[in-house]
């Protein structure tokens, strides 16, 4: 890596490490029993530069490239999965404004949230609509200076704690993916609901909610480029946050890794420690492979985006490889812990719980296997 990561941004993931040895580890286990949300530490992300990475300078974001921004966030990941989610749900939320709103919007809905330290939320899967994002159900109703939004989304990132919502609904769904259209919605609009918090597997510091829009008046200048733009402002968006999503599963990994080296080491059976055991020595050195091809991978897909250039193969590569990997490395420190391992008395359980999610959300293994092939054969 000291060929690929220049001074700048190792000092980015320095800092972002130190904030997540020294801030999240501590707390990390605590709020993953407990399922609530660690609101003062997402505050003091947002204090240390640790939100809004890829957001511009001018819009009131940190201004970080892409490449700066997946180091910062595989150190996030490397202390806890469901902060460094929660942390990275921003950048997800603001991009599509960043790049489709009009300079008016950006002020409104990036700057003015930023400046107040707030947190957005990105809604775009639905109870019956996750994968198949065209088919989505919540739809805009056009009336007089603007529309009526009814709908639901699901698993919405910061849901109940988010100021405003990034919205992706539906003008007439007999056009699919031609009749999608974005509009930020405040949180404080009437006829806005939160859902309960998700009780889940993994990432349980991440708040996760449903929400309900029950005809929410939305004013025309709320509504983000144009009628029918919905899905390509989306799909735009997944490709320069995807590579960010896949760090996360690295971050995961090279803890599982870390953990497993160090246990390796340390534990004895049959007189010396099991890391000199031939059968540990090859899981490791899978492992350590694994974590550092996805990371190149992931490297490769977020510089890609910094150059402008089209990287959704590359993306959805970083991602499904990524994911998998991260799945995989953490089951096999588990195996390496033993019976340890299956308890909460080490980190590796969690670590296996984490990095479940990492195959499901912001499109699964399955999805990117599909968009991989699609890419690869036009």
């Amino acid at each position: 890596m000291s060929n690929i990561i220049s001074e700048v941004d190792l000092a980015f993931k320095t800092a972002a490490r130190q904030f997540a040895e020294k801030v999240i580890v501590p707390i990390a286990a605590d709020f993953d029993r407990s399922g609530s949300f660690p609101e003062k530490v997402i505050a003091k992300a947002y204090d240390q530069g640790l939100v809004n990475l890829i957001i511009p300078e001018q819009d009131g974001g940190i201004g970080l490239t892409n490449l700066q921004a997946a180091h910062v966030v595989e150190a996030l990941a490397w202390g806890c999965a469901g902060i460094a989610t929660s942390c990275l749900a921003n950048d997800l939320a603001l991009t599509p404004i960043v790049l489709a709103g009009t300079a008016a919007q950006r002020k409104r809905f990036v700057g003015e949230l930023a400046a107040q330290k707030h947190l957005a939320s990105f809604c775009l899967s639905e109870p019956g609509a996750g994968s198949d994002v065209a088919g989505m159900s919540t739809k805009l109703d056009k009336v007089e200076g603007g529309y009526l939004l009814t709908g639901a989304k699901q698993w919405i990132t910061n849901g109940g704690y988010a100021a405003q919502y990034t919205v992706f609904a539906t003008l007439d769904k007999s056009l699919k993916h031609k009749g999608i259209t974005c509009v930020v919605v405040p949180a404080s609009a009437v006829g806005v609901t939160r859902g309960k918090h998700e009780d889940k597997l993994g990432q349980r510091a991440s708040n996760t909610t449903p929400i309900i829009f029950d005809k929410v008046f939305i004013p025309e200048d709320q509504r983000i480029g144009n009628e029918g733009e919905g899905f390509r402002i989306a799909m735009q968006t997944l490709d320069i946050t995807r590579p960010l999503t896949a760090m996360i599963a690295v971050g995961i990994g090279a803890r599982a890794v870390e953990c497993a080296r160090s246990y390796a080491l340390d534990r004895k059976q049959f007189g010396e420690a099991i890391a000199h055991f031939q059968g540990i020595q090859f899981m490791l050195a899978d492992m350590v492979t694994e974590i550092e091809a996805s990371r190149l991978l992931s490297l490769n897909a977020a510089a890609l985006a910094d150059a402008a250039k089209p990287n959704t193969l590359e993306s959805s590569m970083a991602k499904r490889f990524a994911a998998d990997a991260a799945m995989k490395v953490a089951v096999d420190a588990v195996q390496i812990f033993g019976g340890y391992g299956y308890t909460k008395d080490y980190p590796v359980e969690k670590l296996m719980r984490d990095a479940k999610l990492m195959q499901i959300y912001e499109g699964t293994s399955q999805i990117q296997r599909l968009v991989i092939a699609r890419e690869f054969l036009r």
